[in-house]
């Protein structure tokens, strides 16, 4: 189970169309993050970095942020690791939003490295902390990516994966009217790119909710797991340690 645009077929060229997307909206990615999701977005940063505060303060804490996108994740690790000289590392399988995160960390000490997140070039256990952020529910292949995810962890090592979801309830019946109708059509005209926004309401849709994804992630090789929702259920942050 994994990401399928409309038009594909198999996880080849699922992966193919999301790395398509992402490189057509790349140059108005930041803006449309912030505009649509009205700031929110920063603050489930911020609230996700300081879920990970113990690990980065240590000095030779080594992290991924993988599907790292223009790197605002990987920005809001470094801010809560403060003076501590652990390696901070984004990875993304697109040029063009790595492009953008590279001119982002001009004067720090943030690093990156295109990798595609179901092959990635580091051997096992290496990280002590692996974090992404909207980008795990676009692999082509969840149960593949956290295999991997748990491959490059060291044993006692902590993931953090920040999605969507959809919540219930009246907030989750005015939350799906402007996700599957307002979303697309502002994002749309802001982008000048059509399909994108509109694959974002169906990979929601089609991404496992709470208690499947908790499963799956045993099933990876957490052996400790939990989900916490932000704002109302309208994303979550999935926890598991190695």
């Amino acid at each position: 189970m994994g990401a399928a645009p409309e038009g594909t077929g198999d996880p080849q060229g699922a992966a193919r169309a999301v790395r398509e997307m992402f490189t057509s909206i790349a140059p108005r990615y930041d803006l449309l993050n912030h505009l649509l999701s009205f700031n929110v977005d920063r603050m489930w940063w911020r609230k996700t970095a300081r879920r990970f505060a113990a690990v980065l303060s240590r000095p030779e804490a080594e992290v991924l942020d993988l599907c790292c996108g223009t790197g605002d994740m990987t920005f809001a690790l470094l801010r809560q690791a403060g003076k501590s000289s652990g390696r901070i590392l984004g990875a993304d399988f697109s040029h063009a939003m790595l492009q953008r995160a590279y001119v982002k960390s001009t004067g720090t000490a943030l690093r990156w490295i295109e990798a595609d997140a179901l092959s990635l070039p580091f051997p096992p256990a290496q990280f002590d902390l692996v974090t992404t952020a909207f980008g795990f529910r676009n692999l082509a292949d969840y149960d593949a990516g956290l295999r991997e995810i748990t491959r490059v962890l060291r044993p006692g090592g902590e993931c953090g994966i920040l999605d969507f979801a959809e919540p219930r309830g009246i907030v989750g019946r005015f939350y799906r009217v402007y996700f599957k109708r307002v979303l697309p059509v502002v994002g749309t005209m802001i982008s000048g790119v059509r399909g994108p926004y509109a694959y974002l309401p169906s990979s929601v849709e089609r991404f496992p909710e709470p208690e499947e994804m908790l499963e799956r992630m045993r099933a990876a090789g957490f052996r400790e797991v939990s989900w916490t929702p932000y704002t109302f259920g309208i994303a979550g942050l999935y926890w598991g340690r190695k």
